[in-house]
């Protein structure tokens, strides 16, 4: 899968990603930070699933309605567990992701919001 890495995710799960096949890329490897908006167009527009700590991403794509192909919210893990657990919602989770749902996920709970359907 196509992955977005934000800064705020710890960049040793990039490892973890790619080592398991994913295209990765981290904006912490950007020489600036350009902000969430254009973070999420960028995901959208190349096709990746955003991975963040920051749920600032999930109101852009609901509130907003800003395009994206999925995102997946961390809440709780520590730096080191945070590949590995990408890697579990990746393979439970992957077919929602790929129709542009938001996951997010905290210790014993994950919750899928669908993408919404066009009227």
């Amino acid at each position: 899968m196509r992955i977005l890495l934000d800064a705020c995710v710890w960049s040793g799960a990039s490892e973890t990603l790619r080592a398991a096949g994913h295209d990765v890329v981290c904006t912490g490897d950007w020489p600036v930070d350009p902000g969430d908006e254009e973070i999420i167009a960028r995901a959208a527009g190349e096709g990746r699933i955003l991975v963040t700590l920051d749920k600032d991403f999930g109101e852009l794509a609901v509130v907003h309605r800003r395009p994206h192909a999925g995102i997946v919210r961390l809440v709780g893990f520590r730096a080191m567990a945070q590949g590995p657990k990408v890697l579990e919602v990746l393979d439970s989770y992957g077919a929602d992701l790929n129709q542009g749902a938001i996951v997010t996920v905290e210790p014993g709970r994950v919750r899928v919001r669908p993408p919404e359907q066009a009227p």
